[in-house]
């Protein structure tokens, strides 16, 4: 008897997991192709095409004002859906209505107002507002927590941080702040005591992507592998069922940050991200050449780091007004 063939949405998952998306991501895409196939009144995407996608994504620029990224994951779903998952070409390019994008500038906060939030929260949410603002990092890496850092990833003699899978599934180097060295090697030495709790008491295994668990089997309980913010108790991985230590989750610390912003009455929308934005304002403001920024911050394309040079009252050329 021939095994059952496997649901669609399940053959999605199977596809994600091979090529070592995270978990993030394959709820978000499965998401977004069930909306679609709901969209079309259940018809099986192997009978719609272009024309279909194009009608979707259309409804959600018009009926749904969805913001221009939103649409765009919407997309990257439906694409992955068909190139990986059915292996169907899809005929023609898309010319579906594209939701507007934001042309608004970024909020970003006076230094006196970065100290004002950081001064306002405390510990652990302290700690992570410091190495955010002070390195650049988005608290969003592709997809993937910042708080997914690990041990091995801080270098204290150089003053590094190396950002893993950033956007575009590269990695890049920024800056490890002096100030926070101290701090982060107490915290370091408190996370060393809970996972060697963990290993004694039969845990301590971390994920690990796939064919680094399948090439280094006893890496997952190694130190260097661990997580920099550890979540505070175990919990069962929803993919392997086995019982592991995750890292922090990061709406603990946007809570932390918009409540600080709130009792310093900083009437600005403040998240974690802001502290990105200001550190790059921060750096030119100081002088700093703008394609050291760019690199710092990760960017591909040098105009989306001349946004901050707006943001500043001045042009790319750091031109200032005749009055002034």
């Amino acid at each position: 008897m021939e095994p059952k063939p496997k649901k669609l949405l399940d053959r999605v998952r199977d596809a994600i997991r091979l090529k070592n998306y995270s978990i993030r991501t394959e709820n978000t895409y499965v998401d977004w192709i069930e909306r679609f196939i709901r969209f079309h009144k259940l018809c099986h995407p192997l009978e719609m095409n272009m024309p279909e996608i194009e009608a979707f994504l259309t409804w959600l620029a018009v009926e749904q004002n969805v913001a221009p990224s939103t649409q765009n994951q919407a997309l990257s779903a439906l694409l992955f859906l068909y190139r990986n998952v059915l292996n169907v070409e899809l005929i023609g390019s898309i010319d579906a209505v594209r939701a507007q994008k934001d042309k608004r500038l970024p909020t970003v906060l006076t230094k006196s107002e970065v100290q004002q939030v950081i001064k306002g929260m405390s510990g652990l949410h302290q700690l992570m507002a410091q190495l955010l603002y002070g390195s650049g990092m988005r608290l969003m890496e592709s997809g993937a927590p910042w708080a997914r850092l690990r041990v091995k990833d801080i270098e204290f003699t150089h003053h590094q941080l190396l950002v893993r899978n950033t956007k575009g599934n590269e990695d890049r180097v920024t800056l490890l702040p002096q100030r926070v060295v101290s701090l982060l090697q107490a915290h370091l030495a408190t996370v060393k005591e809970l996972h060697q709790k963990d290993l004694k008491d039969g845990h301590g295994e971390v994920y690990l992507p796939y064919a680094l668990a399948r090439k280094y089997p006893n890496a997952a309980k190694e130190w260097m592998w661990q997580y920099i913010f550890p979540a505070d108790r175990l919990s069962v991985d929803p993919r392997s069922s086995l019982v592991r230590r995750h890292h922090a989750d990061e709406s603990t610390l946007q809570r932390a940050v918009r409540r600080a912003a709130l009792d310093a009455k900083i009437n600005k929308h403040v998240t974690p991200h802001t502290f990105r934005h200001s550190f790059a304002t921060h750096l030119l403001e100081a002088g700093y050449d703008i394609r050291t920024v760019q690199e710092l911050l990760g960017h591909k394309d040098i105009k989306t780091t001349q946004i901050y040079t707006h943001v500043l009252n001045r042009g790319p050329r750091a031109v200032r007004s005749p009055l002034d």
